[in-house]
């Protein structure tokens, strides 16, 4: 009976040394807008179990479409474990993208769209007519760092990280992000993809979207400006 019960205990302790090593190997890659950085991600919580890593955006090739970018960003990824993806705006329009031939366990976008049929009318306009094509890399940068804090009033909570996070952008890279989403060819949305979307989102107005869970007021930057229902949302998936 000692020995039987040795051996079961080893049994269980090798089982609990199993699943804590497999929960440290799920990795959580975080992609953020097109004009933030890992900062945007500040005020969100995760497990400790999860491996943190920031996507990187490299400045895009002239004319290179959102599909073809997606498999270039694909090479920060680890496909041989467990991982998942959360990315805001821009990075989950990219994410929609890669789910097109990677596996995540979980695919959470905030504050993005699914489709090119998400986007405002101004964007699709622009693939019509191309305006954005005749403004200046800086000057596109210029007026961007101009109208953010007025489509999206409440990132003046914290303005600092929002003008610190945009100023680091190169206009070469604003230029050439601005025209993969004008351009953004994806017609249907990935079925396994988890949309959160606020009410208050001036950039992608919610009225083009189907979301998976509304945030009452919820801005455009609420990531980082309105976290709590967002970390209690993507902690109740990230978590089966």
């Amino acid at each position: 009976m000692m020995i039987k019960g040795i051996i079961i205990s080893l049994i269980l302790s090798l089982s609990i040394l199993h699943l804590n090593f497999s929960q440290k190997q799920a990795t959580l890659y975080l992609f953020p807008g097109q004009g933030s950085d890992e900062r945007l991600f500040d005020s969100l919580t995760f497990e400790a179990t999860f491996k943190i890593v920031h996507i990187k955006y490299p400045i895009p090739e002239k004319g290179i479409t959102m599909s073809e970018y997606a498999k270039i960003i694909s090479n920060q990824i680890d496909t041989t474990e467990n991982y998942s993806f959360i990315g805001v705006s821009l990075g989950g329009m990219i994410i929609s993208e890669l789910t097109e031939f990677l596996n995540p366990q979980q695919s959470i976008i905030i504050s993005s769209a699914k489709s090119r049929h998400e986007l405002p009318f101004r964007y699709r306009f622009q693939s019509i007519i191309p305006i954005y094509k005749i403004i200046p890399p800086k000057l596109m940068l210029g007026g961007a760092k101009f109208l953010q804090p007025i489509v999206e009033p409440d990132r003046n909570t914290n303005k600092d990280t929002f003008k610190n996070m945009l100023s680091a952008k190169d206009p070469i890279y604003m230029k050439r992000t601005v025209s993969m989403i004008i351009n953004w060819e994806r017609e249907n949305p990935q079925d396994n993809l988890i949309h959160i979307h606020g009410t208050k989102d001036h950039t992608i107005p919610i009225r083009n979207v189907e979301a998976n869970h509304i945030i009452k007021n919820g801005s455009h930057m609420m990531t980082l400006t309105q976290p709590a229902p967002i970390n209690e949302i993507i902690s109740g998936y990230l978590n089966l």
